[in-house]
């Protein structure tokens, strides 16, 4: 399995040096030219190749958008650092940066609460969160254009976890409207029931959501209700990382932002 990881990889890089026939595929993947032609359209509906008209393969897109998009993660998460930190600092509670990801919203940082001491929080940096059961998920899939919103759902199994779980298709388009609405989200235990949540949308230079900064704490140290008093704060530290990464708010767009939607 490894060895032919390598060639696949080879193969791409090859790829990206020069057009490959499928002949010369198969050599470099030491392979009869039926299964070079079977990895290779693989590689294909994955975008890490693509065929020309002239039947050969070259570098693909994949892999392009693959490297952009780590490199906007490295640049999210060194530009967040300080606002996130000074966010935890002024609250207290565990803090987190999500960022969405291909098919998922991964955690791309994680500013721990000291009060998290003897109960540890399951989120770490590099999973993958739920989309529909936590409020970093539902933030970012509230914000996409609807035909990437279900192109994500479409990978998603509407998993109840607990008792206030968003698990149909109806109730979720209404609470992302409503999350839209107001200009940030909530978890009531959604997916751990211990586990309190609020999350606030982070735009690009284009204006595009494509991450979330969030307030997290256990039920026993922080109700919900406590935390959404600290919505000021987490919608401020937004806006902040969303001006480093190039955003500039519409000039007619209320000077207070989502601040005016801090509501149930």
């Amino acid at each position: 399995m490894a060895q032919s990881i390598r060639r696949a990889i080879d193969l791409i890089r090859r790829s990206a040096e020069r057009p490959l026939s499928l002949t010369e595929a198969a050599d470099v993947l030491g392979v009869h030219k039926s299964t070079a032609l079977r990895i290779l359209r693989t590689l294909e509906a994955e975008r890490f190749v693509r065929r020309t008209g002239a039947g050969t393969y070259v570098l693909g897109s994949g892999l392009i958008e693959l490297s952009e998009l780590a490199l906007g993660a490295m640049d999210l998460r060194q530009l967040a650092a300080a606002p996130l930190r000074a966010l935890q600092r002024e609250t207290g509670h565990t803090v987190h940066l999500a960022q969405l990801t291909g098919n998922e919203i991964i955690y791309i940082d994680k500013v721990d609460s000291p009060a998290f001491d003897a109960v540890k929080l399951p989120s770490r940096v590099g999973r993958a969160v739920s989309i529909h059961a936590s409020a970093v998920g539902k933030t970012i899939l509230a914000y996409l254009p609807p035909e990437e919103r279900e192109r994500l759902l479409s990978h998603v199994v509407l998993e109840r976890f607990t008792a206030t779980t968003v698990a149909d298709h109806d109730s979720l388009d209404a609470e992302l409207a409503r999350i839209r609405d107001r200009g940030w989200a909530a978890d009531n235990g959604e997916h751990d029931a211990y586990v309190m949540c609020v999350a606030a949308p982070i735009r690009d230079s284009r204006g595009q959501v494509t991450a979330a900064a969030s307030l997290t704490a256990i039920e026993v140290i922080a109700s919900l209700d406590q935390l959404k008093s600290n919505l000021p704060l987490l919608l401020d530290t937004a806006n902040r990382i969303s001006s480093e990464l190039g955003h500039t708010p519409p000039s007619t767009e209320n000077p207070d932002g989502p601040r005016r939607g801090v509501r149930d």
